[in-house]
């Protein structure tokens, strides 16, 4: 059955996060996705970065399913492995071995926005301890930046999630930078990305 879904942004913005990666990756190991969604980004990267292991991950049924679906779509079965149970804020995380022993990264893809602050308190303080010295996680989404928005797009765009959930919202970049640094991490780069989002890059340094 085909439970593949579609989410126009990812078709906007998946070249562009590629092209960042890049830069980042190291050419085998692997990547620890956090709220994969339609797995579109997944299979993407697993196709534009063959020597690694793509390991997505979600909490909800539907997009696990789609995750999968993608995955066979894509005729990637025998080098992706199937999508994780993960909700960020059931800790600690529980991860195939091999997956611990080979990693060297993790990256969320529009999750933080659409979730809680308490799920990005549990986000890096599970990939803190997970994560080794010299390691990256890696944000991408609209951030606020001195608790302003960088956009009028973006203010509109925030009031909508709060109507959905009062708890939803876009971040403030300083406070989620203030958190990676409780966790051991540094914010190494703040990078311009379409449509006012940003890519952020946090390294483990200790």
């Amino acid at each position: 059955m085909d439970n593949r879904l579609f989410f126009s942004a990812t078709q906007r913005n998946k070249d562009c996060i590629g092209d960042v990666l890049s830069k980042i990756l190291k050419k085998k190991g692997s990547v620890l996705e956090i709220g994969s969604g339609s797995g579109e980004h997944a299979v993407a990267f697993q196709k534009r970065f063959r020597g690694i292991i793509w390991q997505t991950s979600d909490p909800e049924l539907v997009h696990r399913k789609s995750i999968s679906s993608w995955i066979e779509y894509e005729d990637l079965t025998k080098k992706m492995p199937q999508p994780l149970e993960i909700d960020v804020e059931k800790i600690p995380w529980e991860i195939p071995f091999r997956l611990a022993h080979t990693l060297q990264g993790i990256i969320s893809i529009n999750m933080i926005h659409v979730a809680q602050w308490s799920c990005t308190v549990a986000l890096f303080r599970e990939s803190g301890k997970l994560l080794k010295k010299g390691q990256f996680l890696v944000l991408y989404g609209p951030f606020k930046i001195c608790n302003k928005y960088t956009s009028e797009s973006n203010y509109f765009f925030d009031n909508s999630l709060k109507m959905q959930n009062d708890l939803w919202g876009i971040k403030n970049l300083e406070e989620v930078r203030d958190e990676s640094k409780k966790n051991g991490f540094s914010q190494e780069d703040i990078i311009n990305m379409p449509a006012n989002n940003f890519l952020i890059v946090y390294r483990k340094v200790s």
